[in-house]
């Protein structure tokens, strides 16, 4: 025990993740759905502004919908045609 080192408050700041959190409600609800969706980084721009440009409880339904209707294959394509019906 005695040739154990402690880690100091240097070595732990330096390990220590920063995450910004999002500025805006639509911000968070995006990256919620690129995560539970798997989208593909270049689509998650397309997420971000249909969350910023469309109404929360129809993207809030949208997801559900996909995540209850498309067993397989990519959810990220069924949610992006569900989506643009209201475009």
């Amino acid at each position: 025990m005695k040739n154990e080192k402690f880690a100091g408050i240097s070595d732990i700041l330096k390990t220590k993740k920063i995450k910004k959190t999002p500025a805006y409600e639509w911000q968070e609800l995006a990256l919620r759905i690129i995560e539970e969706l798997k989208i593909p980084n270049n689509k998650r721009s397309s997420v971000f502004k249909a969350c910023k440009q469309l109404p929360k409880n129809f993207i809030l339904q949208s997801l559900n919908d996909t995540k209850e209707l498309c067993k397989t294959g990519d959810k990220w394509k069924y949610f992006f045609k569900i989506i643009s019906g209201k475009e």
